[in-house]
């Protein structure tokens, strides 16, 4: 099954049946003398998605397989110390990382003294989420899809400007990968947050914006804000009238893709029995409804793969994040 196509009702049962019985048969794999207790770190504050995944995750394999998992938050430098301290920890501390694509792609590339390469310094475990962000501009805006957007950023004298959460973000790579596609230049006005930034684009201060989704559908629903596009390569099944960046009708933004992946990490370490056995645990916990309607409240869609699939993941976004931030000369 390939690890980027949805899963219809009857697959993702049978996926979790049989993953089920595969994991339950199998005699307990945790490394000898490690904590019973499974902890996974996640780089950031509480309340954000991130923290939301990773406690929906934890509440899943604890009830599904009576083992103990708890959530770390352990936010800085972008959250690069949360992957830090999992670099550095011991198979006995049963110590995890909740990753995704700004930890685990974008910071090796975007932080010149790290002193670890997530990429490399960990081994990846499965992967479980995706999500794309959503291009929104002013509810004024006489710009009323993607490409007139196009044009008016590729018009002589165009002065136009984007939104932000901050240097090095999603949303800020994206608009550099959006521009680069289109050979256009646009200011890139960071903010230090998701809900400042938006509410300078809903008052007409700054022209665009591609943000997370919950907070920007919020926008939207409200009518402070116009949704041009999501940046998946399929259209989401919570806005499906919403179209893709790709399908604007611009040549040279066919095949335009931004998303962040969401998946669990292991030390290097970490023993390989122990993994295998984790890996199951998650597909399965992942599988199951209920947890796909909490990615689908953080505007998350389900992505289920391996270490296999999520370490090919890996390798695909460092190399696209890192050719966009070479172009573009960011730096943290």
């Amino acid at each position: 099954m390939p690890c980027n196509t949805p899963l219809s009702p009857s697959r993702r049962q049978a996926l979790a049946g049989a993953l089920g019985l595969a994991a339950l048969s199998c005699a307990p794999a945790w490394a000898q003398g490690a904590s019973p207790v499974m902890r996974i770190v996640v780089p950031f504050a509480p309340g954000g998605g991130n923290d939301v995944l990773a406690r929906q995750l934890a509440h899943g394999l604890t009830e599904t397989f009576k083992q103990e998992a708890i959530v770390e938050n352990k936010p800085g430098a972008g959250g690069n110390l949360g992957v830090e301290q999992v670099v550095r920890a011991s198979p006995q501390n049963s110590m995890f990382l909740l990753g995704h694509t700004g930890t685990v792609s974008i910071n090796p590339a975007l932080y010149k003294n790290l002193r670890f390469n997530a990429s490399t310094d960990l081994q990846p475990v499965a992967m479980f989420a995706s999500s794309a962000l959503l291009l929104v501009v002013p509810a004024d805006s006489p710009v009323q899809n993607v490409a007139q957007l196009a044009q008016a950023l590729r018009a002589e004298g165009s002065d136009m400007d984007y939104a932000s959460s901050g240097t090095g973000t999603g949303g800020h790579l994206t608009g550099e990968m959006f521009l680069q596609a289109l050979g256009a230049q646009a200011v890139h006005v960071p903010y230090k947050g998701t809900a400042p930034a938006l509410a300078d684009v809903a008052g007409g201060q700054v022209d665009f914006s591609f943000s997370v989704i919950p907070a920007a559908m919020a926008l939207v629903k409200s009518g402070k804000l116009r949704a041009l596009a999501v940046t998946s390569a399929k259209r989401m099944s919570l806005m499906p009238d919403v179209p893709t960046v790709a399908e604007a009708g611009v040549a040279e933004l066919a095949g335009f893709e931004s998303t962040l992946t969401y998946g669990i990490l292991a030390p290097k370490s970490a023993p390989q029995a122990q993994i295998r056995q984790l890996e199951e645990r998650i597909l399965q916990v992942a599988a199951t409804a209920e947890f796909q309607s909490k990615l689908a409240v953080e505007g998350a869609e389900p992505l289920l793969g391996g270490a296999a699939d999520y370490a090919r993941r890996i390798q695909e976004e460092s190399g696209k994040w890192g050719q966009v931030i070479k172009v573009s000369g960011a730096s943290a």
